[in-house]
């Protein structure tokens, strides 16, 4: 039966729910409880005044999300492995190594505002909830196979619906949100600008970047796929397949940072509430506010997001740093198989979760985590670019001229953020 027979007549919405993939998993997993508590903090401090920020960061998001997807899908490589040939050897190894450290601050913040959002809803030790959060991710990622671990991380991104449900728990005033949203009013202080700086270094990180490129390869390796470089023609249907992946995953990312902000300026920011300091805290803030139902959404929401974002965080520092030394990286393979590669993942997971026990607070582990990934985030981008615009590298799937275009100019965003963040960081001490 030929695949026009099958897909053409019937189940669409099975059809489209099996074109999904990284790119979803790869958007949900933005949302992570330390993107959640900066979007909360947004709508506390300014209420329905960031919500354009979301606008802003999607056209950027989405293509570099693209670009990541095009290199793994093209070259049948991860993004390490390709930067390695645009890059000195010692340059990559040096942008891994503070994208395995940024990772792992994120997960220490995440398992603890997991373990916090835990001990709200049932009670509990804290240490004991992040213990069981980072033993079960661990053990998901070492043993089960890719090609049933992969059905599992589409399955948590449900958990993001929670905080689209949360918004209609509270009466909105539409209008006055959505003209704030699409007629802003720029509240020029140094604040209001750190707090546009963090929302775009939360939603474009390194470590996205690198986790949808490996499992574009995860994909292809699994359904025994050649990578489309060594295609003499054809592979529309991939790239195709790649846009609508990830154009849905991103817009659902942004969809939810949008709802998150829009509950919080509404319910926060409305009765007072300006200061933040974690997923939880939100949480905690809300229950007074909007009642048990909507702090009980909010707060499963923290857990089911962190779920899903911890294996991406720890995966993506393992792919980076298993393919600059030629080590088996996928997660298909068994312990045994890839010994380099699961350690990676056990050790970014086991220290995060130790540091849970340092008393280092989770917001300055969050504060270092988005400087080491917008520094970052930068060079890796402008190296993406060079990539995949790279004939050589690429072939006959060179990117087209606007995805080019806009890639370097939200890299070029980005630079300006980072170099604002840090200007930010130098005025503070002085």
């Amino acid at each position: 039966m030929t695949e026009n027979a099958v897909s053409a007549p019937r189940r669409p919405a099975l059809m489209v729910l099996k074109r999904l993939g990284p790119g979803l998993v790869t958007g949900a997993a933005d949302d992570d409880p330390s993107g959640i508590a900066t979007y909360s903090q947004a709508g506390a401090q300014f209420g329905y005044g960031l919500l354009w920020t979301v606008f802003l960061t999607t056209p950027f998001m989405i293509a570099i999300q693209l670009v990541s997807a095009q290199i793994g899908r093209v070259t049948g490589k991860g993004l390490a492995a390709n930067i390695t040939q645009v890059a000195p050897r010692w340059l990559v190894l040096t942008l891994v190594s503070a994208l395995v450290v940024a990772n792992t601050f994120n997960i220490a913040a995440d398992i603890a505002a997991m373990a916090e959002a835990l001990s709200l809803v049932i009670g509990g030790l804290n240490h004991e909830h992040a213990l069981i959060f980072a033993a079960l991710s661990t053990l998901l990622q070492v043993f089960v196979p890719y090609r049933r671990y992969s059905p599992i991380l589409k399955f948590m991104t449900l958990a993001l619906f929670a905080y689209v449900a949360t918004a209609f728990t509270v009466k909105i005033p539409w209008s006055t949100a959505l003209l704030a949203a699409v007629w802003p009013k720029v509240n020029v202080s140094a604040d209001y600008f750190l707090m546009v700086v963090a929302v775009l270094g939360t939603t474009i990180s390194p470590y996205l970047f690198f986790w949808q490129a490996s499992q574009e390869v995860e994909e292809m390796n699994g359904k025994h796929r050649r990578p489309l470089r060594r295609h003499p023609r054809g592979g529309d249907p991939e790239l195709a397949r790649i846009k609508a992946d990830t154009t849905f995953g991103m817009l659902l990312s942004n969809g939810v940072a949008f709802f998150i902000i829009l509950t919080t300026a509404t319910v926060l920011n409305a009765n007072g509430v300006t200061n933040i300091s974690s997923a939880t805290d939100a949480a905690e803030a809300l229950r007074p506010l909007a009642g048990d139902f909507t702090f009980l959404l909010f707060a499963l929401g923290i857990i089911g997001t962190g779920m899903l974002a911890i294996p991406v965080l720890a995966g993506s520092a393992a792919y980076g740093v298993a393919e600059i030394f030629g080590w088996r990286a996928t997660l298909e393979a068994k312990p045994d198989e890839a010994v380099g590669f699961y350690t990676i993942i056990a050790a970014a997971t086991a220290i995060g979760f130790g540091l849970g026990f340092t008393g280092i607070d989770s917001m300055h582990m969050l504060v270092w985590s988005a400087v080491l990934n917008g520094i970052v985030a930068v060079p890796i981008m402008a190296m993406m670019m060079a990539i995949v615009s790279n004939e050589e590298i690429m072939g006959r799937f060179r990117a087209r001229t606007w995805l080019i275009a806009l890639g370097w100019l939200g890299t070029a965003v980005m630079a300006l953020a980072v170099l604002a963040l840090l200007g930010s960081f130098m005025l503070g001490v002085g």
